[in-house]
């Protein structure tokens, strides 16, 4: 499921952009601090610039806001394919033609069988 860029607004870039926040900070990696295995959290938001692009995207000036979008929209395409689903899962967007036809949310029109009278 590939969204195109243009369909990503401020608002909607900056849940997304909160979203891929939380999905890179789940994945957690071992180190061994004094001897003992411990649990980190990720830190790949943060190196991608995350917070720094979540900012803009809440700026007052448009033009930051602008600037936000521009950079988030570069970093999309960056991502797999199974962390930019996860985050569209997660803020509740869909490919209609994913669906099945029983899903209210589906508009397909049912397969029609060419071998049917």
């Amino acid at each position: 499921m590939v969204l195109e860029l243009e369909t990503f607004t401020t608002e909607t870039a900056l849940d997304a952009a909160r979203e891929l926040r939380r999905v890179l900070a789940a994945r957690t990696h071992r180190r061994k601090v004094m001897g003992q295995d411990v649990l980190v959290p990720g830190q790949l938001g943060e190196a991608l610039q995350l917070p720094q692009i979540i900012n803009r995207l809440q700026s007052k000036q448009q033009r930051l806001r602008d600037q936000g979008l521009e950079d988030f929209q570069e970093l999309w395409p960056t991502l797999s394919a199974t962390t930019r689903a996860k985050v569209l899962d997660a803020i509740g967007w869909y490919d209609p033609k994913d669906l099945a036809w029983e899903d209210k949310r589906s508009n397909r029109r049912p397969v029609i069988d060419p071998d049917s009278p």
